[in-house]
């Protein structure tokens, strides 16, 4: 099926909604989380094992897989889906994050930006056309236009000159389609100013994009400042369209960022947090070296059912993560993506329910001093 999107309900007392995202790859409910595929694969697992956990919908990056393996080896393969055996719908990120992460690296110009690579140094050029040729030739569901994402909290000058490129890039993005089958979000920017996020959401969502983000969020600011910001910047969205937020995705900004609208999130947290022993679960986190669960013969999370919870013990899974094994890192990986499919699918009852304020008290108390700039974002990262 053609791309589309449906609020199904909204609350009356606050800007949450859920909804159906359909792709031609499969319908996602919302308020979703996206896995992280940076590489064309969620890291340590099977795209079976992403899926059979009920994700319908996964993020690759076209920065990464441009410099490698090329787009025209995914071309070849059929695209991104058949090239990592993945039957769900991926959204690509443009790349932007990365190359403005250079730094030293890489020029920004009116026409795009030129970097060198950190993987070998060579040259490239990223330009809005180049991005979404690249990204039509990987097939993604959904593809992000190119954007200048500078830190929330950059001078002034440097923010306007952010927006005045970002939003030429998404005209010529625009200009620049070829295959009706892929949706394009566009991206909105302005640092923390409340005011410079409303003039910027005004005009990319005069530009006829199937969906929306929310960019230069999550990279450093107080979560305080991150929710005023998102708070400000839906209410001058289209209702009738998806609102991505991107990179942002630590248990305690789920339900807050939901309240004030938000229906899709990505971060590389759960994933990194499973390969570097660090679990969540319906207890708060679990640092799983500590010496303390050596001889723990109870389950990680009682109240969870993924495989790593049921079939094994405290114990296990730290001897693995200490003898540095490699089964360690998948079934921490699988954990954490499972909390995150059952947080969003609590997120969502409690959206029709009422009763999300009370979830978002839950999370904060569970997780937001504890895992407090956990989050991290990097070239490498996203």
């Amino acid at each position: 099926m053609p791309f589309s999107f449906q609020v199904q309900h909204s609350d009356p007392n606050s800007s949450a909604r859920t909804g159906l995202l359909t792709t031609w790859h499969g319908t996602i409910q919302t308020p979703a989380f996206m896995p992280v595929g940076t590489l064309g694969t969620v890291k340590g697992l099977l795209p079976s094992m992403v899926s059979d956990m009920g994700y319908g919908l996964i993020l690759g990056n076209t920065y990464h897989l441009a410099l490698r393996p090329g787009p025209e080896i995914i071309a070849a393969h059929g695209g991104l889906h058949r090239f990592m055996d993945w039957d769900g719908a991926i959204l690509t990120d443009s790349g932007g994050f990365q190359v403005y992460s250079l730094a030293s690296l890489r020029k920004i110009k009116p026409e795009g930006a030129i970097f060198r690579s950190h993987i070998d140094g060579s040259l490239h050029e990223f330009t809005p056309q180049k991005v979404v040729a690249i990204q039509e030739a990987l097939g993604s569901d959904i593809a992000m236009v190119l954007d200048v994402c500078p830190p929330s909290t950059a001078a002034r000058a440097e923010i306007d000159q952010a927006l005045e490129l970002t939003t030429s890039w998404a005209h010529m993005a625009i200009e620049a389609r070829k295959r009706p089958d892929q949706a394009m979000f566009g991206i909105i920017q302005g640092g923390l100013d409340e005011n410079l996020r409303r003039q910027h959401a005004a005009a990319i969502t005069a530009l006829d994009f199937e969906g929306f983000a929310i960019g230069g969020l999550s990279v450093g600011e107080a979560p305080k400042d991150m929710y005023r910001v998102t708070a400000a910047t839906t209410q001058a969205m289209p209702n009738d369209k998806p609102r991505y937020l991107m990179g942002v995705g630590m248990p305690a900004d789920f339900a807050r960022c939901v309240l004030h609208g938000i229906d899709m999130f990505d971060c590389v947290f759960p994933t990194r947090a499973g390969r570097t022993g660090l679990l969540l679960t319906s207890q708060g986190r679990i640092i799983i070296k500590n010496a303390a669960y050596r001889d723990d013969m109870g389950p990680l999370d009682p109240k969870c059912d993924c495989i790593a919870c049921t079939r094994y013990t405290r114990a296990y899974l730290r001897h693995l993560f200490v003898s540095k094994e490699i089964l360690g890192s998948v079934l921490n990986t699988l954990h954490n993506l499972h909390f995150y499919k059952r947080l969003m699918e609590r997120i969502r009852l409690a959206v029709v329910d009422g009763s999300l304020p009370q979830l978002a008290d839950e999370m904060d108390a569970l997780f937001a001093t504890d895992l407090e700039g956990e989050a991290g974002n990097g070239v490498e990262e996203r």
